[in-house]
């Protein structure tokens, strides 16, 4: 029996909040220990995307889900030195907001409610839904 995966699309929106809430501390960019919060976020939330089941991913090709992993492999290993804090700023900038969008839809659908997929998606910048929600 597998492993629900709710908890880690769960974990992947609170990722987000959470730089989010560091980006609007300060510029990644210029100072370090946002950078390195930044870039721990990014990881767990890469972790948590390859623990989504296969088929539910699939239902959202725009997101570039191989690349989420191979940045992920990026972080942990560090394989080109030092990341480029102006890269690492793009990529957040550009993909964190359809990845969020996403992971919404994909909870509200697994509850059958469309109307809460609907409402995932109008919540404009605030905390991510929790297990237990009244609009999941």
């Amino acid at each position: 029996m597998s492993k629900p995966w709710q908890p880690y699309a769960l974990h992947i929106l609170d990722a987000i909040a959470k730089i989010r809430r560091i980006r609007m501390r300060g510029d990644i960019v210029d100072d370090e220990v946002l950078y390195d919060a930044a870039l721990r976020n990014l990881q767990t939330l890469s972790e948590a995307t390859q623990l989504l089941p296969d088929d539910r991913k699939a239902a959202y090709p725009d997101i570039p889900w191989r690349e989420i992993s191979g940045f992920r492999n990026i972080l942990v290993h560090n394989y080109l030195g030092d990341i480029d804090p102006l890269t690492v700023a793009a990529v957040i900038d550009k993909n964190l907001p359809a990845l969020e969008e996403s992971i919404r839809v994909m909870l509200a659908q697994d509850h059958g409610n469309l109307d809460a997929a609907l409402a995932l998606l109008n919540r404009k910048g605030g905390e991510p839904p929790q297990a237990g929600d009244e609009i999941l």
